[in-house]
């Protein structure tokens, strides 16, 4: 049985640090309200590794993670393309696009992505798999005030939000590093092995704020 830890409904919201160890936030519907922001302290970041695990059956497009500066509403954003069958990282507004990688729904799926601003070559771990090193942003950093959301994809900063790329299902285990993780690092968060949490976005310290319907619920575990 899973058990539930929290819920925030309507237009209530909830700030806190906390340690997410085991846990995950569920987006239960469909909404353009419902999110979690992630709150950070960094103003720039020249290097980026965002790794996070996700469950849905969403067969439209969606957002898994979404950084927006006032000068970028596409900072660093994780985007399902349903139409492409792509995941897309777009990184201060350009996109590069991977359609190889087996997204299958109402599974867990660990994906990881690295950006480089000095070279612009982004790359993407999909459960594991490396794909292929691909041009990106390049010779400028990400700055400003940062908005991360989880749940919601920002047209704007901290807003413009389409209930057709919200998020519907479950996400854990998300971290941010502010420099390129080591393949052999990422696969140790892929398997669930011991590895350093993330300088920028610590799952086990983290300082969130939940806005409208978000539930906090313990993940559930195989039965042997």
């Amino acid at each position: 049985m899973i058990l539930l830890l929290g819920l925030v409904m309507l237009t209530g919201c909830a700030e806190s640090i906390e340690d997410m160890s085991g846990r995950m936030f569920l987006f239960p519907q469909q909404t353009n309200t419902a999110r979690v922001k992630l709150n950070i302290a960094q103003q720039v970041l020249s290097e980026v590794t965002v790794c996070h695990r996700s469950f849905t059956d969403l067969k439209r497009d969606h957002a898994l993670f979404s950084l927006a500066t006032s000068s970028n509403s596409n900072g660093f954003l994780i985007f399902w393309d349903e139409a492409s069958k792509e995941i897309e990282p777009i990184i201060i507004d350009k996109k590069a696009e991977y359609g190889a990688f087996d997204y299958r729904p109402n599974m867990w799926h660990s994906i990881c992505t690295t950006w480089d601003s000095e070279s612009g070559l982004v790359q993407m771990w999909f459960d594991g798999i490396p794909s292929t090193r691909k041009s990106s942003s390049s010779g400028s950093s990400i700055q400003g005030t940062m908005m991360i959301l989880l749940g919601q994809e920002q047209d704007s900063h901290g807003g413009g939000f389409d209930i057709k790329q919200s998020f519907v299902g479950m996400i854990s285990d998300v971290h941010m590093w502010d420099n390129i993780l080591h393949s052999c690092e990422i696969q140790d968060y892929v398997n669930e092995n011991i590895f350093t949490p993330g300088n920028v976005i610590n799952w086990n310290a983290l300082d969130f704020q939940i806005v409208n319907n978000v539930l906090i619920e313990q993940k559930s575990k195989s039965c042997h």
